[in-house]
């Protein structure tokens, strides 16, 4: 078997894209087929912004004696009709004994091509299907979450620069979140932001204080600033959204 693009294939052998639910498999589930050792990104939740492809890997194991067409793993909600559907590209068999196969997979997510909706964010479960040769096929549920997250990011301003020693600085910025139906950034108000600060010749950074955006997502704090080194704004998502940090603001301390 060669390297198969799970899409659906028309007459002409062109390819029609899904860009939203897609219909459950015709024929009844087969059995007789076993998925194991199913890894998606690794356990980690899959991150998306509104214009570049992410690539997530994932593999697995399937046993059968059935002839088959192609396996996947896939992404689903309610039932093996309710996924999250997109590009999905299968690696060869590779041979781990008679009817044994170990398979690499990856899922390929493209905000600026696909049709995504806001609701798409949050858990999704994992599932594992094989289309076999002549009709039907088998669905397994593998026990699995996901997370689907809308990308954040974050902006930062401390003034002024240069400062005085003990004086005050006012470090502002910005929490926006990925809006997948727009295809742009929008304000994400209400989010708790952490202050971090990296002293000068250091190499990590402290919470100094935690900060919440008002409904715009604006950020806005003072500190007294004792020592030069650099601010920045961290925020660590949650079900829905992912983590983002800012770029680093230097503040020299005279």
């Amino acid at each position: 078997m060669g390297k198969q693009v799970w899409r659906a294939v028309v007459a002409g052998g062109a390819v029609a894209v899904f860009t939203a639910v897609a219909a459950a498999p015709a024929g009844a589930a087969e059995g007789g087929v076993s998925f194991t050792r199913v890894q998606v990104n690794g356990g980690k939740p899959i991150v998306i912004g509104v214009s570049k492809e992410v690539a997530v890997p994932a593999s697995f194991r399937m046993a059968t004696t059935h002839k088959w067409k192609w396996p996947a793993v896939f992404l689903y909600r309610s039932g093996p009709g309710d996924r999250l559907w997109h590009a999905i590209e299968t690696s060869d068999c590779n041979k781990v004994s008679s009817g044994v196969c170990d398979f690499n997979e990856t899922m390929y997510f493209d905000p600026s091509v696909w049709d995504m909706h806001n609701s798409e964010a949050g858990a999704w479960k994992v599932g594992a299907e094989v289309r076999f040769e002549g009709d039907g096929s088998d669905f397994d549920d593998k026990g699995l979450t996901v997370y689907v997250k809308r990308n954040s990011r974050l902006t930062v301003n401390a003034s002024p620069e240069p400062v005085s020693k003990n004086k005050t600085i006012t470090v502002t910025g910005k929490v926006t979140r990925a809006n997948w139906e727009t295809r742009k950034y929008a304000s994400y108000g209400g989010r708790q932001v952490s202050l971090q600060f990296k002293p000068a010749g250091t190499a990590s950074y402290t919470t100094v204080k935690k900060v919440y955006a008002n409904g715009s997502g604006d950020l806005r704090t003072t500190v007294k600033a004792s020592k030069t080194g650099t601010w920045r704004w961290a925020y660590y998502g949650n079900t829905t959204t992912g983590p983002s940090m800012s770029s680093g603001d230097n503040v020299v301390v005279k």
